[in-house]
């Protein structure tokens, strides 16, 4: 009898209690033990991203033994008549990268602002990339904001070529989710960095969109010069379901500051007097529109 050979991967691909391992030696095609299924589960037990230990099968495929517990999770809560299931979009990302286009779709900074809030709340690092520079004069009077309240903005265009080493930079040895409106131009972008990468993601990202009822794949893409990106499509439904009202200033870094600096402990930096956030907006030293998706997202409003 053969003793059974156990190994550490990375699950690059999930679908249908499916999921594809990549063990540094090879890929390993792998179900979850039965022991782990047992007792009711209230979100996705393996997930795309999570590392696992999983044992060798003689055919060849493998038995996923243990998850290991993860350091944040993009989640999805997926409403079920048996209750609330939160289904994990992708696990242990080391950051997401938000594409949105200068022009040819006017960018959704209001959409944006909403994805900084989910990202801030997972604590995961976030990188901005601006795309389509050569539609419009002057790409950093319309993300310039963004930098000088602390976040990183690269500027690219696959059609000039511009920025695409940066984001190359970037991108390299790390788990990178990747977010973003339709036509923005992602998959010119991941083609111009990698020949035929823009393609396969859209083609996973089609299925995703479908909905709810189409067998979905969730899969990581891996990079030449290493590292995974995946394609998260599905943050407009993502995220502030489990956020209050009274924590929301804590995702929006220029605002978190100067909340210790307010007269009341609970203030709400809409009325109250003695308030710095309402000053700091006086003095101009926030941004009205910034301030603006604070109150909205504050309201439960898009």
């Amino acid at each position: 009898m053969t003793s059974e050979i156990t190994k550490q991967g990375l699950i690059i691909k999930a679908q249908s209690g499916f999921f594809t391992v990549e063990t540094g030696e090879g890929l390993v095609i792998c179900q979850l033990r039965g022991k782990l299924k047992q007792g009711r589960a209230h979100g996705d037990i393996a997930a795309l991203g999570d590392h696992v230990t999983i044992t060798l099968l003689e055919d060849g495929s493998g038995v996923v033994e243990n998850v290991e517990e993860r350091k944040q999770a993009l989640v999805r809560l997926d409403p079920r008549p048996q209750g609330e299931y939160q289904q994990v979009l992708l696990a242990n990302a080391d950051q997401v990268i938000f594409v949105f286009a200068c022009a040819h779709p006017n960018p959704k900074l209001r959409m944006l602002d909403r994805f900084l809030v989910i990202a801030e709340k997972q604590k995961i690092p976030i990188i901005i990339i601006a795309n389509k520079i050569d539609l419009v004069e002057n790409a950093e009077d319309i993300f310039g904001l963004y930098e000088n309240i602390g976040y990183r903005v690269i500027y690219t265009s696959a059609k000039l070529e511009k920025g695409l080493d940066e984001l190359r930079n970037v991108l390299k040895n790390k788990i990178s989710a990747l977010a973003g409106p339709s036509g923005v131009g992602k998959s010119s972008l991941l083609n111009a960095l990698q020949p035929g990468l823009g393609l396969a993601v859209n083609e996973i990202s089609k299925v995703m969109n479908k909905g709810r009822h189409t067998t979905v794949t969730r899969q990581m893409f891996p990079l030449e010069g290493g590292g995974y990106v995946a394609d998260t499509p599905g943050w407009k439904s993502l995220a502030l379901w489990d956020t209050e009202a009274a924590e929301m200033d804590a995702y929006f870094p220029e605002l978190r500051d100067l909340v210790p600096h307010c007269q009341f402990s609970d203030c709400t930096h809409v009325h109250e007097p003695g308030c710095a956030v309402l000053a700091a907006l006086q003095a101009e030293k926030i941004y009205p529109e910034r301030y603006e998706s604070y109150l909205r997202l504050r309201a439960g409003q898009e």
